[in-house]
């Protein structure tokens, strides 16, 4: 019997790290797997891809414009067609894992799914909690990113997962962070970044608390890279608080790690994670990282402290206070980040995308 054909689903794809990885798997795999389709609504990002991977999407770019749940029931739709034309393939779930899990049993097909974020980002509504509790149980593997993430869903749900960590492509980072950033950084100034969508998961106002505290105690420049529906919610409490001057919302950037590697200290506040990418790549960096311990992800690639500082989540009071705690212990600052770029082996890029094509083979 020949081998099945491969569709990745990923209805919406806006540029985060959840479609980070799905690049760089989605490339990977297409050395190992000659048939391989995309379902997408998304096509702006399609020059990311390899050429071997063939598109499936509306031919009209209106439909990008659809929020995400309307984009998830197209691209089921999509799905459908597929199956009718041959029903030997198998689903690879990158976004909308109850949806596509459920409409692949519905057929009978074969289906992987690769949850992104921690419970606590999508179970605290009981219908949701109860939705995923039992029509995981469908999916033929679930993958997940961190040991903290496959313990939860065991504890919470009673489910089996694989934890394959996030591949690092550690020379295109370094690579990319050579090219010199269009935004100027001034070195006599203590330079914070955030890097991450704006939306109430990133909880960037606790930065912007934390920083309100420093603005009479430090000479500092804060950076927030992206972009998301609470922009204008940022720049509210920026102008109230008279912070224009010290703060710079910055327009999303596809490198974004020649803004990193300009910074000083790279702070995360979220309060729910899978695995955080950004992380990963300030670590790649030599930067000092302050993160939210926020479920899941953070304390796994800080070592529970031991390469970085961790605070509780929304804790901006504490925030404040170990910006000030590292910049007076520099030698503190270069033994963590020393500890946590020692332990980047953990997510060796070959590695965890063979990971990945021997998961996905199993089911061809």
């Amino acid at each position: 019997m020949s081998q099945k054909r491969l569709i990745i689903f990923i209805p919406s794809i806006e540029g985060g790290g959840v479609e980070k990885n799905l690049f760089i798997i989605s490339n990977f795999l297409t050395k190992k797997i000659n048939n391989i389709s995309l379902i997408t609504i998304s096509k702006r990002f399609k020059n990311r891809f390899n050429k071997k991977i063939k598109f499936i999407s509306p031919k009209l770019n209106f439909w990008d414009s659809l929020g995400r749940r309307k984009k998830f029931f197209v691209s089921l739709f999509l799905l459908l067609i597929e199956i009718f034309k041959d029903r030997n393939l198998t689903v690879f779930c990158f976004q909308g894992n109850i949806y596509c899990t459920l409409f692949c049993k519905l057929f009978g097909i074969k289906i992987i799914v690769r949850s992104n974020s921690a419970p606590e980002g999508w179970s605290q509504n009981i219908f949701k909690f109860y939705c995923f509790k039992y029509i995981f149980r469908f999916a033929d593997k679930i993958i997940v990113n961190s040991l903290d993430f496959k313990r939860k869903f065991k504890k919470r749900f009673n489910l089996k997962t694989l934890c394959i960590y996030n591949p690092l492509n550690k020379k295109e980072i370094i690579t990319k962070s050579k090219i010199k950033p269009k935004i100027k950084f001034n070195k006599k100034k203590v330079n914070l970044i955030n890097v991450g969508r704006f939306t109430d998961q990133k909880d960037q106002i606790t930065l912007l608390k934390a920083v309100n505290l420093l603005k009479d105690k430090i000479n500092f420049n804060l950076f927030i890279v992206g972009y998301g529906k609470k922009r204008n919610f940022l720049l509210s409490y920026i102008n109230e608080n008279n912070l224009y001057k010290k703060v710079k919302i910055v327009p999303y950037q596809t490198n974004p790690y020649n803004l990193i590697k300009s910074s000083d200290i790279f702070i995360l506040t979220s309060l729910y994670e899978g695995l955080p990418n950004v992380l990963l790549e300030t670590q790649v960096l030599k930067k000092f990282i302050i993160s939210s311990n926020c479920p899941t992800g953070p304390r796994e690639i800080l070592l529970n402290g031991k390469a970085g500082y961790l605070f509780k989540v929304k804790d901006y009071q504490n925030l404040s206070k170990l910006i000030l705690k590292i910049l007076a212990n520099k030698k503190t600052m270069r033994k963590k980040i020393n500890v946590g770029y020692k332990n980047l082996y953990r997510f060796n890029y070959e590695f965890n995308l063979n990971k990945y094509y021997k998961t996905v083979l199993q089911y061809l």
